[in-house]
Formats: C-alpha cells, sequence, structure tokens
C-alpha cells in the first residue's frame, strides 16, 4: 500500500510531522522516518494500529489523545 510522506509543518518555536498511522508491520520504516526528522514525541490521534513500545524502545515518546473523532 502507498502511504503519503510525512509533511513537516513549522509554527513559530514548534514543528509538527504529519504521517500516516503504521502498523506492526510497517513500524520499523516509520521509526526510521522518525529519527530522520528528529522527533521526540508522537501524539496518536487515530485508533491504535501499532505497538508503541519498540516506538518508546528508541526514546520517543508516545502519547494518546484523548479528542474524539466529530466527523
Amino acid at each position: 500500500m502507498n502511504r503519503p510522506a510525512p509533511v513537516e509543518i513549522t509554527y513559530k518555536n514548534m514543528r509538527f510531522l504529519i504521517t500516516h498511522n503504521p502498523t506492526n508491520a510497517t513500524l520499523n520504516k516509520f521509526i526510521e522516518e522518525l529519527k530522520k526528522y528528529g522527533v521526540t514525541t508522537v501524539v496518536r490521534v487515530c485508533e491504535a494500529t501499532y505497538d508503541t513500545a519498540p516506538v518508546e524502545k528508541e526514546g520517543i515518546q508516545v502519547l494518546v489523545s484523548s479528542v474524539t473523532d466529530a466527523f
């Protein structure tokens, strides 16, 4: 499955990286992308599709948003 490339948004002193939601099968590539952009924190805003332990093992904090989908 083709996934869109990550998009980086900068606002003042903050940087946001908008990405697809990985699966356990694509998690290694996802982690490589996060490291490439220097990501230190991931905020999950969609349904859980992967195990967070490998991401956290790489020193990247994973937060889960409590925002529900209004659509």
